[in-house]
Parts: structure tokens; C-alpha cells; sequence
């Protein structure tokens, strides 16, 4: 086996007899064991590495009791996808009630024969949450995230880095995507990113806002201006000074406004509505869109000229469904927010409640998502969230399959190495679902992997 796929397992004990018998159920090529004697290296140990299983003993609760439960709590919290058995003396039961309310998956009585030990850990396994993120590990934590964005899938660090590379400069910024893909997120981290960070953010959502009140809430307007106008009023350009603006949906303002807006792009300039006289602001804009401009230009809907000026440097926000990989975590993330949110116990979901998440095709991308997981921790009775907790479209959705780009000049070897790229992140790195996916065996599968670098 390859260290990856070996059972993890960490035993809490005073004593060794639980690691020992582990040992003996277990070939050590199928067995990952640690051990620690004590509670207090607990968490630290879990902030260095995930676990499968952890056996916890009552013998390290005999001393600080409450602490030892305080323990069970974190690790439940933190890192749902690890099951906890909890192993305890006959007199000393009612610490192990305490344990299950705590988040423990089963509790036995000790001493507890080899049988019913690989059983306890064998049924804990079967039932493991489908949850891959533990909260308390560093690097796993580091590695997939990004400012306020979540996703280790090849697409995202391609995201990741134009991010970088936007933020470097003060050039305009045009951020393209469906609906969903999180546009606002990628122009707020741009703009922290910057040297602009500590000036202020605007976000104007154009599309929300009435045709004829769009120029006095960019560009403000004089008192008398029009009716209603009682008072002067600044606009979010004004307001943006030394800062960020972020248009969203500019594919809505119309001919008379793109004027305007070309016209503060080339001399960085502007004037209140009523008014002739010229404001200089120094604003960075980011627009975005999820029409697609190219064809907007062509149905004379879009000016050319506008397009250009914007669209200096582009990014390009991938759909979920092209996030191979991403969607684990995100789900992971979305229901431990809807916790906090609703104030509810979720340890974890079904591997039927992933697989039929795996095979929708998410049109509204992440922000469905996050709207059907908080309906699912909402709907929950329990603590695990299954298939009923989906709506309907979800359940009766079959997705026809990952669609992998391929563009003319590649070679074979090329197109070869991008399906096992593409497969490997689609299983979340599982070989032998990748295996069984390309139709052949783990080995060759990892000769090629080898091969590929």
C-alpha cells in the first residue's frame, strides 16, 4: 500500500496494550499508528497530521477529566472526518457517556478482545464522514486556501496566481465567469493584495440598480440636479479615492453610461451630475461580468473601445463543475459555516450524499452549493447529512461526464498525462478510484505517475 491509503490511526493510552493490539490485527503495510501517552500532545499531534481513527483510552481522563471531554469536543469540531472509539474501565461508564456526547462514535469495555477491536474499527471506517478537511492542520489549511476562497483544484492556482498578478499592478481588471463563481471574491482579494489595501473598497452592483440612477451612484450629483437631488451627494468614484471600485455586471449600463465611464478610463477624470466641473480621482477599477462581452460588442450592445480598456488583464473564474477536486472541501467548508450559522452538530455526510453532489452538473455553481448545503444542515434531524436533505433536481440529476480540454497540437503523451492530472484531482488523489476510472490497474497507474513526474 502506498502511505496514503494505510489506515491512520492514533492511540491516546497511558499504557500500550491498544497499540499493541492494533499492531497485531494489522500488517504494518496496511497501518499508520501513533501513539501519545498523554492528552495534552493531542491536538498538537492533529495539527502535524490527520487521522482515520483515534482510540482514545479513559485511563488518560482519570487526572483531568474535564479536559479529556474539552479534547473529544475540539477533535470532533476540527476534524470531523476522524472517528473516535472510546475505550474505558466497567466503574467508569459514565465518563464514557460523557465521551458520546461529546462526539464519539462508539465506546467499549476494556480489556476488549482483538475481534472487537478490528470490528470497532472496521464499522468506524465504513461510517467515516465524507469530510477531507481537518481545521487543525496547517499545511492542509495553507494549501487550500486563498484569501477568502477555497479550492486546490489546478483552475483555482491558475486564479490564484493572475490574482497575484493583478494585484501588483494598477492596471484595470475585467473578471469573467458564470453566475456563482465568486468574481466579488477574486476583486476584494485583489484589492488586499495591493498597495491599495488600506484605502477604500467599493463594490457597486450595477444590475441591481435602477438605469437612471446609475451616473449619480458612480459619479454623484449637484443639488437641484434633478428631482430629488435636495442636497450634493458624492459617488462611489469620489468615495474610492486611493482605493478599489469593483463594477459588477457592467455588461448592464447602457450606451450613454460607457461613454462616461471610457471617458474617466482615459483622463481619470469625472463630473458630478449638474455639474462641469472635472474631478481627478485616483481609483483602481475592476469590472466583471458574466455575459459573455465579445458577443455583446457584435450585437452593438458593448462598446469595443470599452471592452479594450478594461480588459488589460483578464480572469477567467472556472465553473465548479471544472473544479475537479474543489468540491470536497467546499462542502466541507459551507457546512461548518452553516454550524456556526444555525446552530447545529454536523459531523459529517454520507458517501451517498457526496456522490449524488458529484453528479450534478451545478449551473449556479458555488454559490448553489452553498445554498443547497445550508438547506441540507437546516433540513438535518441528526448528525450526518443524507441523500433526503438534497432537493429533488439534485437527487434526479446524473451528470454525463468530466469533460477534459484538449486543444490541437497536443500529443499523445500530453493528452495522456492531462487525464490522469484531470482524474487524479476529480477522486481527490484516490489511486484506485482514479484506476478504475482510466480502466487500469493501480500499478500502472502509478508507473505512469512516475513516468509523468
Amino acid at each position: 500500500m502506498e502511505p496514503s491509503e494505510k489506515i491512520k490511526i492514533i492511540c491516546v493510552d497511558e499504557g500500550r496494550e491498544l497499540a499493541k493490539q492494533v499492531r497485531q490485527i494489522y500488517k504494518e503495510s496496511e497501518l499508520h499508528l501513533a501513539y501519545e501517552r498523554t492528552i495534552e500532545e493531542v491536538v498538537d499531534r492533529f495539527e502535524q497530521e490527520s487521522f482515520d481513527v483515534m482510540l482514545f483510552s479513559s485511563s488518560v481522563t482519570s487526572r483531568h477529566p474535564s479536559n479529556a471531554i474539552e479534547i473529544l469536543e475540539i477533535i470532533t469540531a476540527k476534524c470531523p472526518a476522524t472517528q473516535i472509539l472510546f475505550f474505558t474501565q466497567p466503574r467508569r461508564l459514565k465518563i464514557a457517556n460523557q465521551a458520546l456526547r461529546a462526539g464519539a462514535f462508539h465506546y467499549s469495555l476494556l480489556p476488549v478482545s482483538d475481534e472487537e477491536l478490528k470490528l470497532l474499527i472496521e464499522t468506524s471506517l465504513e461510517r467515516k464522514p465524507q469530510l477531507g478537511l481537518n481545521l487543525l492542520l496547517r499545511s492542509e489549511v495553507e494549501k487550500t486556501t486563498f484569501e477568502q476562497m477555497i479550492g486546490k483544484s489546478t483552475s483555482m492556482h491558475q486564479v490564484y496566481r493572475q490574482i497575484r498578478q493583478a494585484a501588483a499592478t494598477d492596471i484595470p481588471v475585467l473578471i469573467s465567469g458564470e453566475t456563482g463563481t465568486g468574481k466579488e471574491l477574486a476583486a476584494l482579494a485583489i484589492h488586499e493584495l495591493s498597495n491599495r489595501a488600506n484605502g477604500p473598497y467599493m463594490p457597486v452592483h450595477i444590475g441591481s440598480l435602477p438605469s437612471d440612477l446609475v451616473a449619480s451612484e458612480l459619479f454623484g450629483h449637484e443639488s437641484g440636479s434633478f428631482t430629488g437631488a435636495n442636497e450634493r451627494r458624492k459617488g462611489c468614484f469620489e468615495l474610492a479615492v486611493n482605493g478599489t471600485i469593483f463594477l459588477d455586471e457592467i455588461a448592464t449600463i447602457d450606451q450613454k453610461m460607457q461613454v462616461s465611464l471610457l471617458r474617466l478610463l482615459e483622463t481619470k477624470s469625472f463630473h458630478r451630475l449638474g455639474s462641469q466641473t472635472d474631478i481627478n480621482v485616483d481609483v483602481r477599477i475592476i469590472a466583471a461580468s458574466n455575459a459573455d462581452l465579445r458577443n455583446e460588442i457584435r450585437m452593438g450592445r458593448f462598446r469595443e473601445d470599452l471592452y479594450y480598456r478594461l480588459e488589460v488583464l483578464c480572469i477567467d473564474m472556472p465553473p465548479l463543475r471544472e473544479r475537479h477536486g474543489d468540491l470536497h472541501l467546499l462542502v466541507d467548508h459551507f457546512i461548518k459555516q452553516s454550524c456556526d450559522d444555525f446552530q447545529k452538530v454536523i459531523r459529517g455526510a454520507s458517501p451517498n450524499f457526496f456522490s449524488c453532489l458529484e453528479s450534478y452538473i451545478w449551473p449556479g455553481n458555488v454559490r448553489e452549493l452553498k445554498n443547497v448545503i445550508q438547506r441540507a444542515v437546516i433540513n438535518c434531524q441528526g448528525d450526518i447529512l443524507d441523500i433526503n436533505h438534497l432537493p429533488e433536481r439534485l437527487m434526479n440529476s446524473r451528470q454525463a461526464g468530466i469533460a477534459i480540454p484538449l486543444r490541437v497540437g497536443m500529443s499523445l503523451k500530453e493528452i495522456e498525462r492531462e487525464a490522469i492530472v484531470r482524474t487524479m484531482e476529480y477522486t481527490g488523489n484516490n489511486r484506485t478510484r482514479a484506476s478504475e476510472i482510466l480502466g487500469i490497474s493501480r500499478r500502472a497507474l502509478y508507473n505512469k505517475m512516475l513516468k509523468f513526474q
